[in-house]
Protein backbone atom coordinates (compact mmCIF):
# COMPACT_ATOMS: atom_id res chain seq x y z
CA UNK A 1 0.00 0.00 0.00
CA UNK A 2 1.34 3.44 -1.00
CA UNK A 3 0.87 5.41 2.26
CA UNK A 4 1.65 9.06 2.93
CA UNK A 5 1.46 10.34 6.49
CA UNK A 6 0.01 13.76 7.21
CA UNK A 7 -0.97 15.83 10.22
CA UNK A 8 -4.08 17.91 9.70
CA UNK A 9 -5.38 20.56 12.03
CA UNK A 10 -8.98 21.21 12.96
CA UNK A 11 -9.74 23.92 15.51
CA UNK A 12 -6.01 23.96 16.38
CA UNK A 13 -6.02 20.23 17.21
CA UNK A 14 -3.91 17.62 15.43
CA UNK A 15 -5.64 14.94 13.39
CA UNK A 16 -3.25 12.31 12.04
CA UNK A 17 -4.04 11.07 8.55
CA UNK A 18 -2.72 8.38 6.22
CA UNK A 19 -3.15 8.45 2.43
CA UNK A 20 -4.09 5.08 0.91
CA UNK A 21 -2.84 5.24 -2.68
CA UNK A 22 -4.52 1.97 -3.65
CA UNK A 23 -7.91 3.01 -2.31
CA UNK A 24 -7.33 6.63 -3.34
CA UNK A 25 -8.56 8.02 0.00
CA UNK A 26 -7.44 9.51 3.30
CA UNK A 27 -7.83 7.64 6.60
CA UNK A 28 -8.07 9.71 9.81
CA UNK A 29 -7.19 8.69 13.37
CA UNK A 30 -10.38 7.87 15.29
CA UNK A 31 -8.87 9.00 18.58
CA UNK A 32 -7.80 12.33 17.09
CA UNK A 33 -11.27 12.91 15.62
CA UNK A 34 -12.83 12.08 19.00
CA UNK A 35 -10.45 14.54 20.65
CA UNK A 36 -11.58 17.25 18.24
CA UNK A 37 -15.29 16.47 18.67
CA UNK A 38 -15.06 16.39 22.47
CA UNK A 39 -12.44 19.17 22.72
CA UNK A 40 -10.37 16.72 24.76
CA UNK A 41 -6.56 16.55 24.70
CA UNK A 42 -6.24 13.63 27.15
CA UNK A 43 -5.29 10.55 25.08
CA UNK A 44 -6.50 8.11 27.77
CA UNK A 45 -9.92 9.75 27.96
CA UNK A 46 -10.26 9.70 24.16
CA UNK A 47 -9.22 6.02 24.07
CA UNK A 48 -11.72 5.11 26.81
CA UNK A 49 -14.48 7.06 25.07
CA UNK A 50 -13.80 5.23 21.76
CA UNK A 51 -13.77 1.86 23.53
CA UNK A 52 -17.14 2.67 25.15
CA UNK A 53 -18.65 4.04 21.93
CA UNK A 54 -17.38 1.16 19.79
CA UNK A 55 -18.93 -1.39 22.17
CA UNK A 56 -22.30 0.41 22.09
CA UNK A 57 -22.27 0.75 18.30
CA UNK A 58 -21.26 -2.90 17.76
CA UNK A 59 -24.25 -4.01 19.84
CA UNK A 60 -26.51 -2.00 17.52
CA UNK A 61 -24.82 -3.25 14.38
CA UNK A 62 -23.97 0.35 13.48
CA UNK A 63 -21.92 0.84 10.32
CA UNK A 64 -19.39 3.18 11.98
CA UNK A 65 -17.48 0.25 13.46
CA UNK A 66 -17.52 -1.65 10.17
CA UNK A 67 -15.88 1.25 8.27
CA UNK A 68 -12.96 1.52 10.67
CA UNK A 69 -9.65 0.04 9.69
CA UNK A 70 -6.28 -0.27 11.42
CA UNK A 71 -3.16 1.42 10.09
CA UNK A 72 0.12 2.32 11.74
CA UNK A 73 0.24 5.90 13.00
CA UNK A 74 3.05 7.64 14.83
CA UNK A 75 2.40 8.15 18.53
CA UNK A 76 3.77 10.89 20.79
CA UNK A 77 6.68 8.57 21.73
CA UNK A 78 7.78 8.58 18.06
CA UNK A 79 6.92 4.90 17.52
CA UNK A 80 4.30 3.57 15.11
CA UNK A 81 1.33 1.60 16.43
CA UNK A 82 -1.74 0.10 14.81
CA UNK A 83 -4.55 2.60 15.32
CA UNK A 84 -8.22 2.65 14.38
CA UNK A 85 -8.82 4.96 11.43
CA UNK A 86 -11.90 6.24 9.58
CA UNK A 87 -12.31 7.30 5.98
CA UNK A 88 -14.52 9.91 4.34
CA UNK A 89 -17.69 7.88 5.00
CA UNK A 90 -17.75 9.52 8.42
CA UNK A 91 -19.82 12.45 7.14
CA UNK A 92 -23.08 10.67 7.99
CA UNK A 93 -25.05 13.03 10.26
CA UNK A 94 -27.01 10.22 11.91
CA UNK A 95 -23.77 8.47 12.85
CA UNK A 96 -22.39 11.63 14.45
CA UNK A 97 -25.62 12.28 16.33
CA UNK A 98 -25.46 8.79 17.85
CA UNK A 99 -21.88 9.52 18.87
CA UNK A 100 -22.98 12.73 20.57
CA UNK A 101 -25.82 10.90 22.34
CA UNK A 102 -23.41 8.22 23.56
CA UNK A 103 -20.96 10.90 24.64
CA UNK A 104 -23.64 12.29 26.95
CA UNK A 105 -24.34 8.86 28.47
CA UNK A 106 -20.61 8.16 28.79
CA UNK A 107 -20.09 11.38 30.72
CA UNK A 108 -23.01 10.56 33.00
CA UNK A 109 -21.56 7.14 33.84
CA UNK A 110 -18.18 8.67 34.75
CA UNK A 111 -19.68 10.85 37.49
Amino acid sequence: MDNKISIRFYKNREVRAVWDGEGNKWWFSVLDVIGVMNEQDDYAKNRNYWKYLKTKLKKEGNELVSITNQLKLQASDGKYYLSDVLTEKTNDREMFMKGIDYSYYYEQEDE
